[in-house]
C-alpha cells in the first residue's frame, strides 16, 4: 500500500492545505494528515478544534484520515509504515527550507518527501495570514471551508 503524510499545524487549515491534500489522496492508496502537537506554540485552536476541522474538511475523501505527532514525522512515519511526505511549495522561499527538512528527514530514516507546487489560486495563501486578515475584520470565507470560516468569526469575536 503506498502511504504519504501530510504533516503541519493546521491553524486554521486553509483551502490551499485541502487543496494539497485532495490531489495527494488521488496518487496515494492513504493520505494521512498528521497534526503537529507541538504544546511550546501558542495557537488560535487547540489541538482538538483544529483535528476537528480537519475531519470535517477532509470527509470528501474516503482515503484520508486525520492523526496526530508530536516530536520528529520521520518517527511518525515510521510509526505508521508510511513512506512519502507530501509538502505544498508555494513560493522559492518555501522550497529553501523545505529542501533542507527533506534532506534531513531522508538523512534520518530515509523517508522521500514530494514537493506539490500550490494551486496559483492559493499561492499567496497562509494559516498566519488568515488569521491575521480576520483579527482585522478582513473577508477570509473565500479561504478556508465554511465550517472553519465559522469557528474563526466566532473565534475572532470572542477574543476581541
Amino acid at each position: 500500500m503506498r502511504r504519504a503524510v501530510c504533516p503541519g499545524s493546521f491553524d486554521p487549515v486553509t483551502l490551499g492545505h485541502l487543496d494539497i491534500i485532495g490531489r495527494a489522496s488521488l496518487l496515494y492508496d492513504e493520505v494521512v494528515v498528521a497534526v503537529g502537537l507541538n504544546a511550546s506554540k501558542k495557537r488560535m485552536f487547540s489541538f482538538e478544534e483544529r483535528t476537528d476541522m480537519l475531519r470535517e474538511a477532509t470527509t470528501a475523501w474516503g482515503n484520508v484520515r486525520v492523526d496526530s505527532f508530536d516530536g520528529l514525522i520521520v518517527d511518525f512515519c515510521k510509526d505508521n509504515d508510511i513512506q512519502v511526505i507530501v509538502k505544498g511549495l508555494r513560493a522559492i522561499s518555501d522550497f529553501d527550507y523545505e529542501l533542507q527538512m527533506a534532506q534531513m528527514n531522508h538523512g534520518l530514516q530515509g523517508v522521500e518527501t514530494m514537493f506539490m507546487t500550490t494551486n496559483p489560486l492559493y499561492s499567496f495563501l497562509s494559516s498566519s495570514l488568515v488569521k491575521e486578515v480576520a483579527t482585522y475584520g478582513g473577508d477570509v470565507s473565500g479561504l478556508v471551508p465554511d465550517t472553519v470560516h465559522r469557528r474563526l468569526v466566532e473565534r475572532v469575536r470572542a477574543t476581541s
